[in-house]
């Protein structure tokens, strides 16, 4: 791996763990538990688009286990999991496919991440009544993946990443 991409990934991860830490400290959004907006995505939104999602998704991995070991908690981390595998792998063929912006692609993640918690703690506490949350995750994640997909946007732009 060459030395600028090692570094930019390194880079990329102290940031996005700075951003969950950042994200930890602000109050609710809503009086929903566990709906936040999602601030270390724009670093992965964005590495997606530079380089691609083996690259993300490492540093998405790398992410959640620091953010798991200094703020959340290890029940945390396998929940961020199970939302971030099924972003990634919604975003990277909606990337792919072309058809979508960066702000679409943003979007379909959040909803797939929400989507991807929601199922593992169905599966986990073994009650499909669970699901009766999914409306307020849907909104929440297509509100919180259009405010990913405008930040990640704008480095993308700057960047002039295709």
């Amino acid at each position: 791996m060459k030395t600028k991409k090692l570094t930019t990934l390194g880079l990329s991860a102290a940031l996005a763990l700075i951003l969950s830490y950042v994200e930890s400290l602000l109050p609710p959004l809503m009086a929903v538990p566990g709906v936040k907006v999602g601030l270390p995505n724009i670093v992965i939104l964005f590495l997606l688009y530079r380089y691609g999602w083996r690259e993300a998704g490492g540093v998405s991995l790398i992410r959640l286990l620091l953010s798991a070991a200094l703020f959340t908690g290890f029940a945390a981390f396998f929940y961020g999991l199970s939302g971030a595998v099924l972003s990634l792998a919604g975003s990277t063929l909606l990337k792919k496919s072309g058809r979508f912006s960066h702000l679409g692609v943003s979007v379909a993640g959040g909803v797939l991440h929400n989507l991807g918690q929601i199922t593992l703690a169905a599966l986990v506490l073994e009650s499909g009544y669970l699901f009766a949350y999914l409306p307020v995750l849907l909104l929440s994640g297509t509100v919180a993946g259009a405010v990913v997909g405008l930040l990640a946007g704008i480095l993308i732009r700057r960047a002039d990443v295709r």
